[in-house]
């Protein structure tokens, strides 16, 4: 069933077409912190690129001077040419929504969904009040 698994679907791996490509004519161009491994095959505009997901494929999964590569908005890979942080950049995450990290504000129904009450500055509009800014024609 393992093996049925892995030919026919695309959410347990890289389908049969992806694992015969990557074979016959993928080159490693390197791999990311995630354990992902990039790959290219042909030149110029007929080149392709494309990534063998470590575990589940995410596309979140995929680092930022990675993604760059991937959409061809940089010619080199990150592993012939590393991209230099900035000083006010955060270091990279996957997503992590749908995970127990995931972020959950305050006013959420994950954590009791009690909101903050308004205070004094909002009043609510009713229909027999006059327009705010009748006085201004």
């Amino acid at each position: 069933m393992e093996l049925l698994n892995r030919i026919f679907t695309w959410w347990n791996g890289p389908g049969l077409g992806t694992r015969i490509m990557t074979r016959r004519t993928g080159r490693e161009v390197g791999r990311d912190s995630e354990g992902n491994i990039y790959y290219r095959s042909g030149t110029g505009r007929a080149e392709r690129r494309w990534v063998i997901y470590n575990g589940t494929p995410e596309a979140t999964r995929i680092p930022p001077e990675w993604h760059l590569w991937m959409h061809k908005t940089v010619a080199l890979p990150p592993s012939e040419a590393p991209a230099t942080p900035r000083v006010w950049e955060r270091p990279w995450t996957p997503n992590a929504t749908g995970t127990a990290a995931a972020h959950v504000p305050s006013g959420s129904l994950d954590v009791g969904g009690k909101r903050a009450r308004t205070t004094g500055d909002y009043r609510a509009w009713s229909p027999g009040d006059p327009s705010p800014d009748a006085g201004s024609r």
